[in-house]
């Protein structure tokens, strides 16, 4: 056997034996009688003190790099302003694991009393593409209120495409199950 090739077998076996170590220490961490809602928190393998992975009951879109919910714009503000508002870091809430922002202390309170009145359609994402069968980001700009339901579009020509087609709703309700399958959570 060659020198290279014993030594890549020698790490291959020293990586095996550290996971023989490690996993079961892991998996007894995961596995133990902590409340469901800090179990559910803790990510396999991770370390302590670091932040968590998103939890698999997470699907709403938000920014990745600040963790908000539709970039930090207020839910509340689309169907009471008609427009979107930039939440304010002051009033914020965590609903489902997912950091929302309000422009104001009622719109924050108006949310937790009926989140499923003013949180997006779709969990954000682009009706369009959904109907297509993929989850397609949205701009938080781009947006309708169609039967006091908020969607949120990628671009103004899927959003005009959308309320030209009555049928994409339709067929976006039926793939919405299968999308959400898919979604990186």
């Amino acid at each position: 056997m060659k020198a290279a090739t014993r030594q890549r077998w020698t790490s291959l076996a020293a990586g095996m034996a550290c996971l023989s170590f490690v996993t079961p220490a892991a998996i007894a961490h995961t596995t133990s009688a902590e409340p469901a809602s800090t179990a559910s928190s803790i990510s396999p393998g991770l370390p302590v003190g670091l932040p968590g992975l998103p939890s698999l009951g997470e699907a709403m879109q938000r920014d990745l790099r600040t963790g908000l919910a539709i970039n930090g714009f207020d839910p509340v503000s689309y169907q009471l302003g008609g427009k979107p508002a930039a939440g304010r870091p002051e009033h914020e809430l965590i609903h489902d694991g997912i950091v929302w922002r309000f422009a104001s202390q009622a719109n924050l309170e108006a949310f937790r009393d009926a989140p499923e009145v003013y949180a997006p359609a779709f969990a954000g994402f682009d009706p369009t593409g959904v109907a297509n069968g993929v989850a397609v980001e949205s701009d938080p700009s781009q947006f309708a209120i169609i039967g006091s339901r908020l969607f949120l579009f990628r671009s103004a020509e899927n959003r005009q495409r959308f309320l030209q087609d009555a049928g994409l709703l339709a067929k976006a309700e039926d793939s919405w199950k299968s999308v959400l399958r898919f979604v990186a959570r």
